[in-house]
């Protein structure tokens, strides 16, 4: 069973390590993936549930650890010569050793925390809000506005959600409540649809969490969608959307979810930021003449 304890005695032998960074131009906004590390995951958080007699091809095909998973953590940042528009603030120091990275990863790009003018986050797990406080239990991006997701805020905030989630995920509740608590007083709640920011709308995005949102970015004729873990790796995501999987809190709500994003990256030839897609999270989907779809990333 997974606990916080088993993630943690997974990522101890891992260390961090610079990853990759990619950037694209839309009009007058930048879009630029900034690394938090990454994380360390038994294989079977995700695999779990899925038919067992196919996974040794996949694994093979993807060249996959059968018994451990290191997904980057990479977070989009946007930048329109007015706003510097993070989303998520990633892990901190307090979820695992080899995640935490995100002041380092900024200071590579010349920018500090204080640089930070807003904070939109796609949900409330702990490698997306547990680095909202520094050492001090203190808000990192002090300088930032915050926004949320109006389901997703209220799922998290609920007392009984500690009670309910399971006890794999409890340490979960609690980390998400007690930064919430933080910011409660001045975060911007919003729904599907918004425009949160200019150019930035909140797509509707739930089954990974209750209310996990997605972003499209849009400049003149240029788009991209900001996906959080709503697409959460590049292989069994991709090549069977179908597939439930033991990482979304409501899977075959996340299959539907999946789907449309799909559908809706291919037919209107979107790029897309993975916060778990590898070798900086950046790229496009295309569909796969053999069934499913394939993650094709951004050169360097």
């Amino acid at each position: 069973m997974l606990t916080r304890r088993s993630l943690l005695k997974t990522a101890l032998a891992s260390s961090l390590t610079p990853l990759a960074t990619r950037s694209m131009a839309m009009g007058d906004i930048t879009l630029t993936t900034v690394s938090d590390g990454s994380l360390v995951l038994p294989t079977g958080f995700i695999f779990d549930p899925m038919p067992k007699d196919q996974l040794p091809a996949l694994f093979e095909k993807y060249g996959l650890d059968a018994e451990r998973l290191t997904p980057e953590c990479n977070l989009a940042l946007l930048q329109d010569g007015t706003n510097t528009v993070l989303f998520d603030v990633g892990s901190g120091p307090d979820f695992m050793p080899s995640a935490g990275a995100i002041v380092d990863s900024l200071d590579a790009i010349g920018l500090t925390p204080e640089d930070i003018t807003h904070v939109v986050f796609t949900h409330a797990h702990p490698d997306h809000i547990w680095g909202l406080l520094d050492d001090f239990d203190d808000p990192l991006f002090y300088e930032a506005e915050y926004f949320m997701g109006r389901a997703e805020w209220d799922y998290w905030w609920n007392p009984e959600t500690v009670n309910t989630i399971g006890e794999a995920r409890a340490a979960f509740a609690v980390g998400a409540k007690r930064r919430m608590e933080v910011i409660e007083d001045s975060v911007n709640l919003f729904d599907d649809g918004d425009e949160i920011l200019p150019g930035v709308a909140a797509i509707a995005s739930f089954g990974h969490t209750p209310g996990h949102m997605a972003f499209e970015v849009r400049s003149g004729s240029s788009s991209a969608l900001v996906l959080g873990d709503a697409i959460g790796n590049h292989h069994v995501a991709f090549a069977h959307p179908e597939w439930e999987s033991g990482s979304d809190q409501d899977a075959a709500q996340a299959v539907a979810t999946r789907q449309q994003l799909f559908d809706r990256a291919v037919s209107e030839q979107m790029q897309i930021i993975g916060f778990h897609l590898p070798d900086g999270g950046m790229g496009r989907v295309e569909v796969d003449p053999n069934g499913g779809y394939r993650f094709v990333g951004e050169a360097s």
